[in-house]
């Protein structure tokens, strides 16, 4: 009798740190979609209401930002639903989409990072031939085909059946377990995946960030501003990619060797859902980064956050341009022209004024002097003419 006591005492003590464990979990997720999904947004946010954002390069980050957005709308709130359910409600056909979405997305990323890298490649290495090399339409280009890319290695694979040992479409089939999502995989699926879309991408931006290393320590010295506008975009695009690695490496490389053992469930395995949140929490993180390592992002976010829009040559305020002076500027429609300046530029430009002016009274006087010296030689010929 005191055993079975004990017993229901240590099963309801143990059933209690279960549900106090899952909770605390779907606390944690939930707050990590959350952050996924408003950090992204926010970033989207910035680029577009910020004229200073809006370059090239920061195209490929508005890409990034739209696939981690996806990232966790379409993906993380299934895989929290599996992570804290020991069954999938959804069926098989959701299933296999689920999986398909989340390949692609991954798919996308590594790409979209790829190209990052190479622009910075592009914008370093020759600074003088890049607005010609890299054009608005071979932007486009660029990332469509990334997504286009990401499309095929992702539903194709998955949905024909290319993934499972023995070539059928996994979740179906009399032989696939009842309420389970399984995301099987196979020695050639494996190999060629994670080479094509992981471990040459990445050996491929670590190469072209080492160059890019040796060249800013060289530039070091004699930088200018469009260089040091390039650097700060190099140095905020390596911490998302040095980030990127970070958080996903673990989870390629697992993935990998499961593959190559042709495992048939991984999320079976304790370590899977680790690395793979480990990865996913690197969507929530891009954000942060660029808020960290880029002024202009951070006065993006500050001013968002704030309610107010930016502009590009800084934000809203009461002052006058003062570039309005006499003349036609100061007339009533020219003077009513409100302009937003940084501080530093409008010192500047009051310097330039005073400098224009005081140009302008040396210049006069110079010019006073002149006629009076002439007017004076011209009045002593005058005088000699009539004593002769």
């Amino acid at each position: 009798m005191v055993n079975e006591k004990l017993n229901l005492k240590f099963l309801k003590t143990h059933e209690c740190s279960i549900m106090l464990s899952k909770v605390m979990l779907g606390f944690i997720l939930t707050l990590l979609i959350l952050m996924t999904v408003g950090g992204n947004v926010l970033v989207c946010l910035a680029v577009c209401a910020s004229r200073r954002l809006r370059c090239l390069t920061n195209c490929f980050i508005v890409s990034l930002a739209v696939t981690d957005l996806l990232l966790g709308l379409l993906v993380l709130p299934f895989s929290a639903l599996l992570q804290l359910n020991d069954e999938w409600p959804l069926g098989a056909v959701f299933c296999n989409f689920y999986i398909s979405m989340d390949v692609m997305l991954c798919t996308a990323s590594i790409l979209t990072l790829l190209a990052i890298s190479v622009d910075r490649y592009l914008a370093v290495t020759m600074p003088l031939r890049y607005t010609s090399l890299v054009l608005p339409w071979r932007v486009a280009v660029a990332m469509v085909s990334v997504w286009t890319v990401s499309l095929a290695v992702s539903f194709l694979p998955i949905q024909m059946g290319w993934n499972t040992v023995n070539g059928t479409v996994q979740n179906h089939g009399p032989w696939a377990s009842e309420g389970k999502c399984r995301f099987e995989l196979n020695r050639p699926y494996v190999l060629t995946d994670s080479l094509l879309t992981f471990y040459l991408p990445l050996v491929t931006m670590c190469w072209t960030y080492l160059k890019i290393l040796r060249i800013a320590r060289a530039q070091a010295k004699r930088i200018i501003t469009v260089a040091l506008r390039e650097h700060k975009a190099t140095v905020t695009l390596a911490g998302v990619i040095g980030a990127f690695v970070v958080c996903w490496l673990p989870y390629f490389i697992l993935f990998t060797v499961l593959g190559l053992k042709e495992h048939p469930d991984p999320s079976t395995v304790p370590e899977y859902s680790i690395v793979l949140w480990l990865g996913y929490a690197n969507s929530a993180l891009n954000p942060i980064l660029y808020g960290a390592l880029n002024r202009d992002f951070r006065s993006a976010y500050t001013h968002l956050l704030r309610c107010r829009c930016p502009k590009y040559s800084g934000w809203r305020s009461q002052q006058p341009s003062p570039f309005a002076t006499s003349g036609k500027a100061g007339s009533v429609g020219e003077s009513s022209r409100i302009w937003r300046q940084p501080s530093h530029l409008l010192l500047k430009y009051e310097h330039v004024n005073k400098l224009i002016s005081t140009s302008a009274q040396l210049f006069n006087k110079n010019v006073l002097n002149s006629e009076h010296y002439h007017l004076s030689k011209q009045k002593s010929l005058k005088q000699k003419l009539i004593l002769f």
